[in-house]
């Protein structure tokens, strides 16, 4: 019998276009070389073809809202300041300097009339364009004839995230995003503050990294714990440019949990998270999802937080969206959790998973980023004050709170399998099929078939 399986119908409460499924590509049955995860020639590859050819989500828009204002952004061997200029716009330059290559941004952010070297003092204005040559009367002019600006790159913003591009010819940020920026635009993540922001460092290929986050088949495995309060039947919709949404249903039991009735510890937290008292929730834990639904919809009329513009199921689970080549975005009507899988500059089987929650204040009793965000006890959610970034080397538990920290453990354990003769490559179920449209996708890329990232 043909095999057809694509969704599950996981929906509660009103219809809504929103969570129509989109059309599913053909992306085949393929089983790829597993030597993608570890060979430095492939690695390499996918540096030079994927990675300064496509767009890469440097920041958030909060981070730099006033002229002056940066933001570095380092990925593999390259580093960029991403900058507020004078008129509004957000520039972006490769943080170098064109005399000797010095970097100029030394800190992860910061806010500063012009730009200063810190080897020779050279000066540069926020649009990149040279201030000051210290003594330039000892240059022959000649040499500076060479060119003294720094170099910008392409750098676009769409719904509060800011992405840059290394390449002059990739198509416009949102036709590339396509409609998935208008449901990002949603979230309003450009009112949303970052109040948490870690580093860490893992030791597996960054692809390792995007495959586990990519699916959730792995939780009743990995993160037993997580199936008392989400169902891990779900719908994945598949989208150009490897781009993919993926809804998990939060605050009921998985199928596969023995007690579907009893409103456990972890609905309990949802249901606070939503501003209903736990003690006085009369409901079993099937219907708890729908009460979620309802009680955010009562306090969006109350406070008047514009919950209109959302599905019943985007109140409720978890709306994930991955976009190609290395990012996951966890949206939530009161917080977005950010993903992004950073390659190693000089080791394919390394990466640096560098995470940010953001969160718009309300001033409304209860209302807060969702628990299961593991924010640490004292966070300043107020959006007040710029939390440091912290990094975890390589090595220490990332202390992301208790799942995240399993994958952090099992990661390398999937790498150094991958090295195994007696693995050939993946097999992916349709469970996983936002993995295997991440890696067609890829090998576009890494064929030359999307050589300037268009098509």
């Amino acid at each position: 019998m043909e095999f057809d399986f694509r969704n599950w119908k996981i929906h509660v409460g009103t219809p809504h276009p929103f969570n129509d499924e989109v059309p599913r590509p053909d992306n085949g049955t393929a089983r790829p070389d597993p030597s993608r995860y570890y060979e430095p020639r492939f690695w390499r590859d996918e540096w030079d073809k994927v990675f300064t050819r496509t767009w890469l989500l440097a920041g958030v828009v909060s981070d730099i809202p006033e002229p002056g204002d940066y933001l570095r952004f380092d990925i593999g061997s390259e580093s960029f300041i991403v900058v507020r200029d004078e008129d509004g716009s957000i520039k972006a330059h490769y943080n170098v300097c064109p005399h000797r290559g010095s970097q100029i941004a030394l800190d992860h952010l910061g806010s500063v009339g012009q730009f200063v070297c810190p080897f020779h003092s050279w000066r540069f204005n926020l649009d990149g364009s040279n201030a000051q040559v210290t003594d330039a009367e000892t240059f022959h002019p000649d040499v500076l004839c060479h060119g003294t600006d720094l170099t910008s790159v392409r750098c676009e913003e769409a719904a509060g995230l800011i992405f840059v591009s290394m390449n002059p010819d990739v198509p416009p940020l949102k036709d590339y995003l396509g409609e998935v920026a208008d449901h990002l635009a949603l979230y309003r993540i450009d009112e949303m503050n970052v109040i948490q922001h870690k580093r860490s460092e893992w030791a597996a290929n960054w692809k390792g990294g995007v495959d586990a986050f990519y699916e959730i088949y792995h939780l009743h495995s990995v993160h037993p714990q997580t199936q008392c309060v989400m169902d891990d039947r779900t719908q994945i919709d598949l989208y150009p440019n490897g781009i993919s949404r993926q809804f998990v249903p939060f605050a009921q039991p998985s199928p596969r949990f023995p007690d579907q009735q009893s409103v456990n510890a972890g609905i309990q937290m949802m249901l606070n998270d939503a501003g209903i008292d736990p003690a006085a929730y009369q409901g079993t834990a099937q219907e708890s999802r729908a009460a979620i639904q309802q009680a955010k919809r009562r306090r969006s009329e109350q406070h008047g937080l514009g919950y209109e513009r959302f599905s019943d199921t985007q109140l409720s689970d978890s709306t994930i969206y991955g976009i190609f080549p290395n990012v996951q975005i966890g949206c939530h009507p009161e917080a977005v959790f950010i993903h992004r899988f950073l390659p190693h500059p000089t080791d394919p089987e390394q990466f640096t998973y560098d995470t940010m929650i953001l969160f718009k204040h309300e001033d409304i009793p209860g209302y807060n980023a969702p628990a299961w965000m593991g924010l640490a006890e004292g966070t300043d959610t107020t959006g007040a004050v710029r939390p440091d970034v912290v990094h975890v080397p390589l090595g220490q538990p990332p202390e992301l709170g208790e799942v995240l920290d399993q994958d952090s453990e099992l990661l390398p354990i999937v790498q150094q399998g991958a090295r195994s003769r007696g693995f050939r490559g993946p097999l992916w179920s349709e469970q996983e099929a936002r993995l295997r449209h991440f890696h067609v996708e890829l090998d576009r890329y890494l064929t030359g078939e999307k050589l300037w990232g268009q098509g």
